[in-house]
């Protein structure tokens, strides 16, 4: 003998499996909030030096050429580990030197050519866009985004 699906078991199956779905989603979520909190951000380093520096990312519009992380624009270089790749993320005077020298040594006014605007920061703000840039730098990515150019 065969049985059939009537409308309360397929309504059942229904509720049932979405609920189960429900379920997974907001466990998935959960996860993911905690790997981010817990895991993935260092805190203890978050100083006021690097909001200040993510106050100038911000002021600045610097996500409207370079990326961070994966977020932005993709007319310049990724700057979410940029730190690593110029080989300056163990010592901040000098990504701070590093990052002062490119800003500098940017070209201005040749035209057909890509070009960072000169924001005459001061050696503050410099320092503090440095510092906010190592710490984007230690952010545990798990390798994302893939860049490993200069």
């Amino acid at each position: 003998m065969r049985e059939v699906l009537t409308k309360s078991m397929a309504r059942n199956i229904f509720y049932g499996g979405s609920l189960f779905f429900i379920i997974i989603f907001i466990g998935l979520s959960a996860q993911s909030h905690l790997y981010i909190v817990n895991t993935s951000t260092d805190r203890a380093s978050l100083t006021d030096s690097v909001a200040a520096g993510k106050h100038l990312w911000e002021k600045h519009a610097c996500v409207n050429c370079h990326s961070i992380l994966g977020e932005g624009a993709y007319f310049a270089p990724e700057l979410g580990n940029i730190m690593t790749r110029w080989d300056v993320a163990d010592d901040p005077e000098l990504a701070f030197q590093t990052l002062k020298g490119w800003m500098e040594a940017q070209p201005s006014g040749t035209p057909g050519r890509r070009q960072m605007p000169q924001f005459n920061l001061t050696d503050q703000e410099v320092r503090e866009l440095a510092d906010f840039l190592l710490w984007t730098n230690k952010i545990r990515t798990q390798n994302w985004p893939p860049n490993d150019a200069g």
